[in-house]
């Protein structure tokens, strides 16, 4: 009995030593604090630049440990999320993974909220100005355009055109197309034609669908004329092709010219490799129409059967800004460039801006894809920013109500929430200057017809208007 007894002892020992030995072991992963340190570095650029992005979040692959870390490891590519597994170690992307997982959990903590104090005075380096709030309560305020009456359309990205108007209302603007509001996509720019009060056409890029499968969307400009609070007279003088299910680089901005010709933005779409470089598609490129949406005889490449027409420059990564200098007259953006070397370019016709040929970044996982920052048949930017400020919105200050910024180049950034000014001379960029540093993120700022500038900021989003001194 004793022998059984014992017998039956030892194979329950040696059961559970083989259990514990087969049992996998849990997959080691840095520590907390080296994690977080990697989520500012790698993460915060595109995911709004706060942690509570992971917070109540919806997930499309999966919350698991397992899941996300398969999401960072291979990449989401038709997201915009790209591998890290050739810029990151497994244990460094499980240290990722927790760091994620412990954010998503903090349902009861609140991103901090950006305030800026409208009780005092601001003070630039040659310009004093103060902060009023104008409109509250938006969400993401992408295109803003004054009336000539003094009201202002906010075209919010989720496909809200808004009218506000001087008595303080709200006013929404029905009569849109169908857009895809997803990722990066949405009702983005809105221009006025600058003869408006004669003829009333608005103009206003957006992420259309494609009509047979939904998944499918590009960046489409559209025109139309307001009556009352609706759109009228709708027409889609443009749509870029292909159209991709990607979610992120549609652009786009809009501007007129001294000519009356339109130029816009569309961004790569995400496919670096094709897009940019080759003239038989509209991705990665700026474009000049007329304003009925016809090509001008004098394109670059009109007669060039191989190539679409409307294109005016090429090579360009994401420009989410187009503005016109008030005196030269000539177009001038600023561009997303990938983990450094974002970029403010002055746009010559028909000429190659380089991407992803020539770059002064990198990969977002930290690897390199080009050793080259400059290539005979490709244009230099103005200037760069290393690390990238992710520049969005743009506008040259016109007028004398800013007697020291006159000129000068304002943009926002959304991934160190201030506004940027850059001032020139003739083509240089002689100075820089951050203002309203920890205002959020900062997603367009324009000039109103009296002079004044207004800057959008969105999550929570609001216009301020800075009243000079």
């Amino acid at each position: 009995m004793k022998k059984i007894v014992l017998t039956a002892f030892i194979l329950i020992a040696l059961i559970a030593v083989g259990f514990i030995w087969l049992k996998p072991t849990e997959p080691k992963a840095i520590p907390i604090q080296e994690s977080e340190e990697l989520f500012k570095n790698y993460c915060m650029g595109c995911h709004n630049a706060q942690k509570s992005s992971f917070v109540n979040r919806k997930w499309f692959f999966g919350n698991g440990r397992d899941e996300i870390f398969n999401s960072i490891k291979n990449g989401r590519q038709s997201y915009g999320m790209p591998p890290f597994q050739n810029g990151l170690s497994d244990e460094q992307i499980y240290g990722l993974a927790d760091y994620i997982k412990q954010l998503s959990s903090q349902t009861d903590e609140k991103e901090e909220e950006y305030t800026i104090s409208e009780s005092g005075v601001h003070h630039s380096e040659v310009q004093d100005f103060t902060v009023e709030t104008v409109v509250d309560g938006l969400d993401v305020p992408w295109g803003l355009e004054f009336l000539p009456n003094g009201d202002l359309l906010i075209n919010e990205r989720d496909g809200r055109m808004i009218r506000y108007t001087t008595n303080g209302d709200k006013q929404e603007i029905t009569g849109l197309p169908e857009i895809v509001a997803r990722g990066q996509g949405g009702l983005l720019d809105i221009e006025l034609h600058p003869q408006y009060e004669k003829n009333g056409w608005l103009y206003f890029t957006y992420s259309s669908p494609n009509e047979e499968d939904p998944k499918l969307a590009s960046t489409a400009v559209m025109r139309a004329r307001l009556k009352g609070n609706k759109l009228v007279d709708q027409e889609r003088i443009f749509l870029a092709m292909p159209q991709t299910e990607t979610r992120h680089h549609y652009g786009s901005k809009l501007e007129f010219d001294k000519d009356g010709y339109l130029y816009f933005s569309v961004g790569d779409r995400g496919n670096r490799d094709r897009h940019p470089q080759y003239l038989d598609n509209d991705c990665g490129k700026i474009h000049r129409i007329n304003d009925d949406g016809s090509i001008p005889y004098d394109n670059p490449f009109v007669n060039d059967k191989n190539a679409r027409s409307t294109i005016y420059s090429y090579g360009h990564r994401n420009p989410q800004g187009v503005c016109m200098h008030p005196f030269t007259g000539r177009i001038w953006t600023d561009e997303h460039g990938p983990k450094g070397g974002d970029e403010l370019n002055l746009i010559e016709k028909g000429k190659n801006y380089g991407w992803p040929v020539i770059s002064f970044g990198i990969n977002y996982n930290g690897t390199t894809f080009t050793n080259d920052t400059a290539k005979a048949g490709m244009e230099q930017p103005i200037t760069y920013w290393i690390p990238s400020i992710a520049p969005c919105g743009m506008t040259f200050v016109k007028g004398d109500r800013y007697p020291n910024w006159k000129n000068n180049i304002l943009t926002g950034s959304l991934s160190f929430h201030y506004l940027h000014r850059v001032e020139l001379e003739g083509e240089k960029v002689v100075n820089q200057e951050r203002l309203l540093e920890g205002i959020g993120r900062v997603r367009n700022v324009e000039m109103s017809p009296d002079g004044y500038i207004y800057v959008a900021v969105e999550k929570p989003g609001k216009i301020l208007k800075l009243i000079p001194q």
